[in-house]
């Protein structure tokens, strides 16, 4: 069932016999708050038409799970966000069905579109193409209290922002998988990522690189954020390249495996990673660049910033990255209080 709260006009009007002509003009048309019945699939579906058109607020039913069998249009299984759309979830699950015939993402946020989602889990998306939860195309996508996880695509295997903004607060990209690049999110063409008090988690870029994050031609800010767990070819946690511009502050990328640049791989001519009040630690390269991997002229600024205890070197080529040494030696750089450090367990989903 859809329960749907409107402007008190119509009711009133109609409850006093008073003539439509004392209406005011385009009341018809004010923003609505939209109560999503648990798993009812078409009324998720005309929510978002109505929102699309006028605006609006959509909350899902509390702790509910939203299976998508089919898909809306050929490779998104709601519609395209191309108004200014708010899905509330009350702890509630939007997937797509594992038993589903037809591939198709969750989510596809276009040019002019803003789409902020709280309190949700995305998850099951498939798609033999890019963003696997949630494809971003020259719009908004707002996460709050938020987990895309188990989610599969070529790139991006969770998100894909391609020139539009990307915000994460406390949420969590977890388990996502991409065939090709970005396991976790693609940030590319001159995208813009922020994330504050999150994780990229477990998640895989299987035969590329950049299993938390690939970052290319775009600019990606991380607070407060644990990287860890994640594996590619290169850039285990996060690769940043083609001139992009990577700022770490109070984030720790740890655990994460690859074959150049386990915690974080760095390539190009004007691609730029800063890390301040940071920690790299126990990741994993198979050659070289076991925290970081700094190649092609990068730049890489540490600032109170450990690069320690990774294997089989913290930083490769060696002297490519000022103030980091490797195993023979501990860091010069002065260490950062454990209050600016997640702790291990700060990886939890979001409740």
């Amino acid at each position: 069932m859809r329960f749907i709260s409107r402007s008190g006009a119509m009711t009133a009007a109609v409850g006093t016999g008073l003539s439509l002509a004392v209406l005011p003009t385009g009341s018809a048309s004010a923003a609505e708050d939209i109560h999503v019945g648990c798993n009812d699939i078409p009324g998720l579906v005309d929510a978002i038409n109505q929102a699309n058109a006028n605006g609006g607020r959509i909350t899902l039913a509390p702790r509910c799970t939203y299976t998508l069998t089919t898909p809306d249009n050929p490779d998104d299984g709601l519609p395209e966000i191309t108004g200014d759309v708010t899905i509330s979830g009350n702890g509630s699950t939007i997937r797509r069905d594992p038993n589903a015939t037809e591939s198709f993402r969750i989510f596809h946020v276009v040019s002019g579109g803003t789409l902020t989602l709280k309190s949700l889990t995305v998850s099951g998306g498939d798609i033999n193409n890019m963003g696997g939860g949630a494809l971003i195309e020259q719009g908004t996508l707002n996460l709050n209290d938020t987990a895309i996880k188990d989610n599969l695509a070529t790139t991006g295997g969770g998100l894909y922002n391609t020139g539009g903004q990307l915000n994460l607060d406390r949420t969590a990209v977890e388990r996502n998988t991409a065939n090709g690049f970005g396991g976790g999110v693609v940030n590319d063409g001159n995208g813009t990522m922020t994330m504050k008090h999150g994780s990229l988690l477990k998640n895989r870029a299987t035969v590329n690189n950049g299993g938390g994050l690939e970052n290319i031609l775009g600019t990606a800010s991380l607070e407060s954020v644990s990287v860890r767990g994640n594996t590619a070819l290169n850039g285990g946690g996060i690769r940043n390249l083609n001139g992009s511009t990577l700022n770490l502050k109070s984030t720790t990328l740890k655990d994460n495996i690859a074959v150049r640049g386990g915690g974080l791989s760095n390539l190009g001519p004007n691609t730029t990673a800063t890390l301040v009040d940071s920690l790299i630690t126990h990741n994993t390269a198979i050659t070289a660049g076991g925290g970081i991997d700094n190649q092609a002229g990068g730049q890489v600024t540490l600032t109170n910033t450990k690069v320690i205890d990774n294997e089989p070197d913290n930083c490769a080529p060696e002297g490519s990255v000022p103030g980091c040494t490797n195993p023979t030696t501990s860091s010069t750089i002065d260490p950062p209080s454990s209050q600016q450090l997640l702790p291990d367990d700060d990886i939890k989903d979001p409740e």
